[in-house]
């Protein structure tokens, strides 16, 4: 990924109005989700609709039921839970602030709230749309009142976890800025694994809720228009890789 797209808030610190900022999350984040709504809804009516009768997805939501152990099941509801729609929003709400206090930037500390709003919002109207019916094994957690397709805890853990690593790429010391950033990476892998052994959503829901994430957070993190060309900026961007 591009220095200079990872750094932007580092390379340009510069406090925009108000108004500006929201027009720039109308037009930067809010209707690219548009575009990306219809385009998982149409995968999900593929999904549900010519490609139903394909029975690899149940053999693997089969084959991981049948594999169970008292130890996984424990050790697959932390991850779980992980992606619970209380804890992403709670360790979200907490990040910002903290964030928010360390760099009095509240137009950077925002940015996971949008990529969780955005992806949520995106999830939400498609998985209304789509009605997708959970594998056909037992279940493990208590079925959300929304359908299997896309899943919302692998979007939200994604969009989430994947913006702190972005944020990550601040931090000075290389040991430390490397550890965060893979367990930030690791953690929607986690949350999506956990959800499929336990039965809670098929392969295709975990990967499209996966990319969900992924281009909510990218949106999220480019927002908000910054100035990162010319030599001046050129100097900054070099000095924030180079940290």
């Amino acid at each position: 990924m591009n220095h200079t797209f990872i750094h932007r808030y580092e390379i340009d610190r510069s406090r925009p109005p108000v108004g500006s900022a929201l027009r720039d999350m109308a037009l930067r984040v809010l209707a690219p989700a548009v575009v990306l709504f219809g385009v998982i809804v149409g995968i999900g009516f593929l999904i549900v609709g010519p490609l139903a009768d394909l029975k690899s997805e149940e053999s693997i939501s089969t084959s991981l039921a049948g594999g169970r152990t008292e130890l996984w099941n424990a050790i697959t509801n932390v991850w779980s839970r992980i992606g619970n729609t209380e804890i992403i929003i709670g360790v979200c709400i907490i990040m910002v602030a903290l964030v928010w206090w360390r760099t009095k930037e509240w137009w950077y500390a925002v940015v996971p709230a949008l990529a969780i709003s955005a992806q949520a919002s995106v999830f939400v109207a498609a998985t209304t749309i789509t009605g997708r019916d959970r594998p056909e094994v037992t279940r493990l957690d208590p079925a959300p009142p929304t359908s299997s397709y896309p899943s919302g805890h692998m979007g939200a853990a994604t969009a989430l976890y994947l913006t702190f690593a972005m944020m990550a790429q601040r931090i000075e010391l290389p040991w430390l800025r490397r550890l965060v950033t893979a367990l930030c990476v690791l953690v929607p892998l986690l949350v999506g694994y956990a959800r499929l052994y336990r039965g809670m959503h098929h392969l295709s829901d975990i990967v499209i809720g996966a990319v969900n994430g992924v281009i909510c957070m990218l949106l999220a993190w480019n927002y908000l228009r910054r100035k990162t060309s010319g030599a001046k900026v050129g100097a900054q961007a070099r000095e924030a890789v180079r940290r």
